[in-house]
């Protein structure tokens, strides 16, 4: 049976000259030493005050100590700290249940016990609700030791009102809000056990749509979210695939209860979409039995089938849009294979036909799947993947000539068009770019994309009366240009330095190099004459020589 409260806190915490206290900070521990110190020292020193506030932690059958140092608190603090105990559950949604059948403030307030909060957290959330009649207020949260905290753009500016379905708040639904009670218990919100993670999601979002309003207070940071240096935090540590895929049907499962189908479950499944549905189809799939994994491919399908509208797949990233797809497809060979390529990092080519580019992923122009081009049209990101994926693999010096080659990681039949895909010069320090017209220009379609190579006349970088061209690949397609510096590949030979060539009588020296930060540069600087006579002197001498 579980133990009766302990500390003289038990079944009231501190109250309020009402009676009544302002804010339950209910505290889910399980394992959580030391960081557990310093959550519960950042409670007891609240400003609030310690006749508005109670503390309700329950220790989940800790056996790292975690017990006996709640005790310490609650026999030091026993106006404000109660310890309930029970058997570990598995995860923060029992203890959680319980501390919420014992608190008894205005407010309650979730604080993973990992974490800590600002000296005036409570205080200020308590009069920031009060003031703007909030039913649930986010409070500003930052990460520590390098914890992300999702969508920070969040906490901008203090909003004592935003739209649950006209914001980023759908990316943030940790519990780590101040919520109503009274809304709390007329909606009779509690966590759902069965959930071995993401417990906190469906308890937040039938809060948030409950909620008459919806707050941030932006200007003091309220929450800070600790990364444990073991990494042993519930949503930061490894998570079987089952356990994700049981999470994401149980979410998808919640919002099609609270909310109609139309742009409102919508703007909520664009997330769940995007993270908790993906996250089966990713490496952990690799690791089941053929079985598992067209039992797992089978369940993904179906809550794509259930609730993933085209408007919601098609704001997700290209790979997972696809990945869900084929899940739903039952393609389980295609979709692992596109899973190790993706541990592997391969590289993918970029199709361009009809003017639009695509990225060449598994499944993309298979005639027997028959999945519509625009599943992988690329409609952002364009000019990221041409700098990760151009090189410049070769350099020739013919004369007064130099020829470079450019692999570049497009493909398609558009791919060899002059007026798509062409090579420039872009001066250092501001100028003119110098195209570089189709007759100084070939191009040869290999299986790792298209090579261009382009003969430049080193005249043309001397009369441009600059020492430094970056070399240019110039992309257009959907409407757009995108122009990115080619990086120089590990395979190629710089032009050799010290050649000298002569532009208009004057004498330059060329090279040309990789430059880490704007990637394939040709260098023409101007020699003195004196230095370039001596130069030809002691070669022609050198050849008489032999």
């Amino acid at each position: 049976m579980p133990s009766e409260p302990s500390g003289a806190g038990a079944g009231g915490g501190g109250a309020s000259s009402a009676g009544v206290p302002d804010v339950t900070v209910v505290v889910a521990v399980y394992n959580t030493m030391p960081y557990l110190t310093e959550c519960l020292d950042s409670l007891v020193g609240q400003s609030i005050g310690r006749d508005r506030m109670e503390v309700v932690a329950v220790d989940d059958g800790s056996t790292d100590g975690s017990g006996a140092e709640l005790d310490r608190f609650a026999a030091e603090h026993p106006d404000v700290v109660t310890v309930l105990r029970q058997p570990n559950s598995g995860g923060p949604a029992a203890p959680s249940n319980r501390a919420l059948d014992v608190a008894t403030g205005r407010y309650v307030y979730f604080v993973g016990a990992d974490d800590h909060l600002g000296p005036e957290a409570l205080e200020r959330m308590v009069a920031a609700a009060d003031e703007w009649g909030s039913d649930v207020l986010v409070g500003k949260m930052e990460g520590v030791n390098g914890r992300a905290v999702r969508r920070p753009e969040l906490f901008a500016e203090n909003r004592p009102e935003i739209d649950l379905y006209d914001s980023v708040l759908p990316w943030v639904l940790s519990n780590c809000k101040l919520f109503r009670r009274e809304l709390v218990e007329r909606h009779k919100l509690r966590f759902r056990e069965h959930m071995r993670i993401g417990s906190d999601q469906p308890f937040t979002l039938e809060a948030c749509v409950r909620a008459r309003r919806i707050s941030v207070l932006a200007d003091y940071t309220c929450y800070y979210a600790v990364l444990r240096e073991d990494g042993g935090n519930i949503t930061q540590g490894a998570v079987d695939v089952y356990t994700r895929l049981e999470c994401a049907e149980s979410l998808f499962g919640v919002v099609a209860d609270l909310i109609e189908p139309g742009p409102k479950r919508d703007a909520i499944l664009r997330r769940h979409t995007r993270w908790e549905l993906t996250m089966p189809a990713r490496e952990g799939l690799l690791e089941l039995d053929r079985a598992a994994r067209e039992d797992v491919c089978a369940r993904v399908g179906a809550l794509v089938d259930r609730y993933v509208t085209d408007e919601v797949l098609y704001t997700l990233p290209i790979v997972r849009r696809v990945r869900l797809r084929l899940a739903q497809r039952g393609e389980v060979d295609l979709l692992c294979e596109a899973i190790r390529a993706g541990i592997a990092e391969h590289p993918y080519l970029i199709a361009l036909k009809d003017g639009r580019a695509y990225l060449a992923y598994q499944g993309f122009e298979d005639p027997r799947l028959a999945l519509p081009d625009d599943l992988f049209e690329i409609t952002k990101g364009m000019r990221k993947r041409l700098a990760q994926e151009a090189r410049t693999v070769a350099v020739r010096r013919d004369r007064d000539t130099v020829e470079i080659t450019v692999r570049t990681p497009l493909t398609g039949p558009e791919a060899g068009d002059p007026a798509t895909v062409r090579l420039a010069l872009a001066p250092r320090g501001g100028g003119r770019t110098l195209d570089l017209d189709d007759s100084q220009t070939t191009r040869e379609a290999r299986e790792d994309g298209l090579h261009v190579t382009a003969r430049i006349p080193v005249a043309l970088t001397a009369a441009s009366g600059k020492p430094r061209h970056a070399l240019r690949l110039v992309v257009r397609a959907a409407g757009e240009t995108h122009d990115v510096a080619v990086p120089a590949g590990t395979s190629m030979v710089p032009a050799p330095r010290g050649e000298l060539f002569w532009h208009r009588a004057r004498p330059f020296r060329l090279s040309v190099a990789g430059d880490d930060r704007h990637g394939t540069m040709i260098e023409t600087r101007p020699v003195r004459p004196a230095q370039a006579v001596a130069q030809r002197v002691r070669r022609v001498t050198s050849l008489g020589g032999k």
